[in-house]
């Protein structure tokens, strides 16, 4: 039976994580996001937490913790909640270090592992979306093909984070063709592997303090054992699933910060002398704002609890991460709705909310549970 009584060790996380997100990570979330970079001490003092070491066992050098997709799924909610952007950039080495813990060889993993482990922070990074406006994850343009001891990608990406800085990268590819997500494989690519392009950095609407880049492949090689899961291949769509689960998380924390922040407002804000929220218009539109937010919560935490469980989640995930993504749309909407002309403005933080959460319907792979 699904139980929502946090554990101890859940309710440490949410608090250290929460008071994280609000002494170090909120402070400087209009500073990152005008500046188109992430504050490096922010990332240092997030690593210190040991969110994603925390999941690796001592085999590899981490802390030996059991790895929990809901445990990851409060860490996120938290990390969002302070700005989306630094959570992003902070977990994104955590697609392709949970990928290999998950899915990985014995080989794999005691190579790649260790480095999430240390003091400091290890940029890595995820390939899935393409630029196509019809991208399908099932149907990936970008291809790999085995040739001897190799296997040869080619193709393009988009939104890849960190890429520039990345030591690994985590690249997708199809390799059986009309195979859906069965047919679909993943490479560990090292950086600066030849055949591998990395272009100017992307100029987003949103999430404008997380570097993504475009990134091509033309006869780009890699050896056999960089496949992950080496001849057995991966499940692709656990691995889309287990990104989508942390996806939903993070669109939940953000669109809490918008709400109480819209909470906050209707309450302060006088007119004709009287709050505005008490004026049924606002109050009913914050009333839903707020049944949302916990539905779209309650989606995740179930995919999550399943995921635990060894059970089948998948479909579950898929609904959870695209609810997710309205529910942020539409909380940051009536979020510039509920403060009029003054919504719109930069000095207000609701216009980068509102920005950000239009990115959720395309975000595939940035961050992982």
């Amino acid at each position: 039976m699904v139980s929502f009584e946090m554990s101890d060790e859940q309710k440490m996380v949410q608090e250290t994580v929460a008071s994280f997100a609000a002494d170090h990570m909120e402070p400087v979330m209009r500073e990152s996001d005008e500046q188109n970079a992430v504050p490096e001490e922010v990332i240092a003092k997030g690593w210190e937490l040991g969110l994603l070491g925390g999941c690796i066992p001592e085999e590899y050098e981490g802390f030996g913790e059991e790895i929990s997709a809901l445990t990851g799924l409060i860490a996120m909610e938290e990390l969002a909640w302070g700005d989306l952007s630094i959570a992003m950039h902070l977990m994104a080495p955590s697609v392709l270090a949970i990928s290999v813990l998950d899915q990985g060889t014995e080989e794999q993993k005691k190579k790649l592992l260790p480095a999430f482990c240390e003091e400091e922070y290890k940029a890595a990074s995820c390939a899935i979306v393409e630029p196509y406006y019809n991208f399908c994850a099932s149907a990936l343009r970008t291809t790999a093909v085995r040739d001897g001891e190799e296997y040869v990608i080619n193709g393009a990406k988009c939104l890849v984070p960190l890429a520039e800085t990345a030591e690994n990268m985590l690249v997708f590819a199809a390799t059986s063709s009309g195979m859906g997500f069965s047919g679909v494989d993943a490479f560990i690519v090292p950086a600066g592997a030849k055949g591998m392009k990395i272009g100017e950095r992307e100029k987003n609407m949103g999430i404008k303090a997380l570097a993504t880049y475009p990134v091509t492949f033309k006869e780009c090689r890699v050896p056999l054992p960089a496949r992950l899961g080496g001849n057995a291949g991966c499940d692709f769509l656990r691995v889309l699933s287990r990104s989508r689960l942390a996806l939903s998380a993070l669109a939940v924390g953000m669109s809490r910060k918008a709400l109480g922040h819209s909470i906050d407002y209707a309450t302060q804000r006088i007119a004709f002398g009287e709050p505005i929220g008490s004026r049924q218009a606002i109050a009913f539109m914050i009333a839903e704002m707020a049944i949302e937010v916990d539905a779209a919560r309650l989606l995740a935490w179930e995919a999550a609890w399943r995921c635990d469980k060894d059970m089948e989640f998948e479909k579950e995930a898929s609904l959870a991460k695209n609810y997710a993504a309205d529910t942020a749309m539409m909380v940051c909407d009536r979020g510039v709705q509920i403060m009029g002309g003054h919504g719109y403005v930069r000095d207000n933080p609701v216009e980068l909310w509102f920005r950000n959460a239009r990115g959720f319907a395309t975000f595939e792979g940035f961050v992982m549970v």
